[in-house]
């Protein structure tokens, strides 16, 4: 692959306390990897959800294809994800007992070309919580400034 591709959802990191991470597949079209391959996707306000014992992400935004004609997709379908019959038994279970949320946090492409989405199982933070974590950043940031002077 001549260029890296790596779109990220930074607002996630900010709204919830990533638990545990998984990457998975993701269903698409020829155009949307196209789009992918081209950097014009974004993960904004997009999260995931079961349908019918299957895992969906619904909100990810991957841009037309310049080039597609007829063929084109829809910018903000949903799109499959695929895991192991164990990881979805397992983020069902935690998702419906414990209140916790499914988060698209990335969407990379592996070695072999595929477009592979980072998921995170994740527990919403309270106000402060993203207060301790501006507080931590900037403090980082100080540590960092001072280190180089």
């Amino acid at each position: 692959m001549a260029t890296e591709i790596n779109i990220r959802n930074k607002r996630a990191s900010f709204d919830y306390e990533f638990i545990e991470e998984y990457n998975a597949g993701i269903v698409l079209t020829g155009t949307e990897i196209k789009s992918i391959r081209a950097g014009k996707a974004s993960l904004v306000d997009s999260y995931c959800y079961f349908h019918r014992g299957e895992l969906w992400v619904k909100g990810m935004n991957i841009a037309e294809y310049k080039l597609g004609t007829y063929y084109n997709h829809q910018e903000k379908r949903e799109r499959k994800l695929l895991l192991t019959k164990k990881e979805l038994v397992k983020l069902e279970k935690k998702v419906k007992e414990s209140g916790l949320t499914i988060v698209p946090i990335r969407v990379f492409l592996n070695e072999k070309g595929y477009a592979k989405v980072r998921i995170a199982l994740a527990k919403g933070k309270k106000e402060y919580d993203k207060r301790e974590s501006l507080k931590a950043k900037d403090a980082k940031k100080e540590m960092d400034r001072a280190m180089k002077r």
